[in-house]
């Protein structure tokens, strides 16, 4: 009985990973559809961004059932974060420099961080 109710919520936390991911991949296209909207004057535009943050935002909370809100939210800020950096380098034309690059690092290195004193 204790090996099934430990396969259940190895299963339960799979699927909320998977599910945090699909959030951050929606909130990082609404991110990087932000200058489409120009401020917001495009209503088109807004909506799409809207209507991703707002879908991305009910999928965090839909994770936070199974997971640690800590550790959620310092994934989804990670991850995200060095996304839209990848993104912005990608196809926004931004540059990365070296202090971006380190601090991206960090940024990442402090995710697995928590991950890591979450599981525990």
């Amino acid at each position: 009985m204790l090996r099934i109710k430990f396969l259940k919520e190895m299963t339960d936390m799979f699927g909320a990973f998977l599910l945090l991911g699909f959030a951050i991949v929606i909130e990082v296209i609404a991110t990087a559809l932000l200058p489409k909207a120009e401020g917001f004057s495009h209503p088109g535009w807004s909506a799409v961004v809207l209507a991703g943050y707002g879908l991305s935002i009910w999928m965090l909370t839909v994770v936070v059932k199974q997971m640690p809100v800590s550790v959620a939210y310092a994934v989804w800020a990670g991850a995200g974060t060095a996304l839209v950096a990848v993104v912005g380098l990608l196809f926004l034309g931004e540059h990365l420099t070296w202090i971006k690059a380190l601090s991206l690092t960090m940024i990442v290195a402090g995710v697995v961080g928590l991950n890591l004193a979450g599981a525990h």
